[in-house]
């Protein structure tokens, strides 16, 4: 397992101007230690929702690339994004999940089907170009620029745990966010 703080913190070291969507547990650890917060796009309270907005952003700015850090129980709950986004086919989309198993935000309930099912087979067989699991941060950090290289739409599947000083969940104003976001890029 991958210490979730470790990969964000990854993540963070290898970003050069990606715009970033978070949701729900990997947005709090991103925005600890974001380096660009003007090109983040935070989403509060809509669990499930990153990667239908980071669609959006990926055909409306074809020449950016967008990540979306997501989690298990959030892509769960919207299994049919994974095909409009394949259908769409955005070369500029990489899409990070989280599987912890658990909705870590919520308390640390089970998510049905826990560390069993296999995303990145379902986003592969959705019609994502390529898919990733990775349960070692050293592999992780090997093929991450070959990843980000690579035409998406991508997915990865990082399978991690949480530490006990993991941040505490808060919800802060999309709207807030989406102002400052657009200002940015204006």
């Amino acid at each position: 397992m991958i210490p979730a703080f470790d990969a964000i913190k990854v993540l963070n070291t290898k970003r050069k101007d990606e715009i970033v969507v978070g949701t729900m547990t990997p947005n709090r650890y991103w925005e600890m230690i974001s380096g660009n917060p003007k090109m983040d796009l935070p989403i509060f309270g809509a669990m499930g929702k990153a990667s239908s907005l980071g669609l959006g952003l990926a055909l409306a700015k074809p020449n950016e690339k967008i990540w979306v850090l997501d989690g298990d129980g959030s892509i769960l709950m919207n299994l049919g994004s994974l095909v409009t986004i394949a259908e769409q086919n955005p070369e500029n989309f990489c899409h990070f999940v989280f599987q912890d198993g658990v909705y870590f935000t919520t308390g640390g309930q089970p998510i049905p089907g826990g560390d069993n099912v296999d995303l990145a087979g379902i986003a592969l067989k959705s019609g994502y170009v390529r898919a990733y699991t990775f349960d070692n941060l050293e592999h992780f950090v090997n093929e991450l620029d070959e990843i980000n290289d690579t035409k998406g739409p991508v997915f990865v599947c990082l399978k991690v745990q949480h530490s006990k000083d993991a941040p505490e969940m808060y919800i802060g104003s999309t709207k807030n966010a989406i102002d400052r976001f657009m200002n940015s890029i204006n």
